[in-house]
């Protein structure tokens, strides 16, 4: 029975690890390099950290030990479509541990490009790290409508509203000048061209969506 608890328990701290660190592991024998990120899951537009660890193989067996100066001969480029970047890369006080700092500024995937030498070893290895998600991931309680929904409904009651305007304004109401006048010429067209404007940004809003 005792053994059939501390199964469960094994299995159950697996699952919560596995959840909780999303992190990659690739093996440059005799290193081991993990990356990921420093805070899960990544959200866009807050900052956050590239993690890295990189170990070998301590004195006792089974048991690694971080590696001290790893990104001495090391390059790390992030990797977005067809953008680059060239990291800058800090150390954690613990050693084997390491860091690069950003705020994601799309959603998607990121990868690292990782190149150069550990202690004389090459290394060519190009990461996955978990993708970038959008803020509604941390939205509580969650919004009725995305901010896209209100815009265009606002968009939308802009037009109706000039487009009344300009009625009343060929119908000569509410205003004092002969519908011959340059007043009211200038003022039919220039709420014509304002409606005209804010329906070519609703028709492109829509596009998106």
């Amino acid at each position: 029975m005792k053994i059939f608890i501390l199964s469960l328990i094994a299995l159950f701290s697996i699952g919560v690890a596995s959840q909780a660190f999303a992190h990659t592991t690739v093996e440059v024998s005799p290193y081991e390099i993990e990356v990921g990120w420093g805070t899960e899951p990544p959200v866009i537009g807050f900052r956050n950290d590239f993690v890295f660890q990189i170990s070998e193989p301590g004195d006792t067996p089974g048991l690694k030990t971080g590696v001290i100066n790893a990104f001495k001969n090391l390059e790390v480029t992030a990797k977005y479509g067809g953008v680059t970047k060239v990291l800058d890369i800090g150390s954690d006080p613990r050693p084997g541990h390491y860091l690069s700092h950003v705020i994601p500024t799309k959603t998607g995937t990121i990868s690292l490009l990782i190149k150069g030498d550990i202690n004389g070893v090459p290394v060519d290895v190009e990461i996955p790290v978990e993708d970038v998600e959008s803020t509604s991931v941390l939205d509580f309680p969650p919004t009725t409508g995305s901010s896209s929904d209100q815009d265009v409904a606002a968009l939308k009651s802009a037009v109706s509203s000039l487009q009344q305007d300009v009625t009343s304004l060929k119908a000569g109401k509410g205003i004092e000048v002969s519908s011959e006048g340059s007043s009211y010429n200038f003022a039919v067209l220039g709420l014509s061209i304002a409606a005209a404007a804010i329906i070519l940004a609703v028709i492109a809003m829509l596009k998106r969506k």
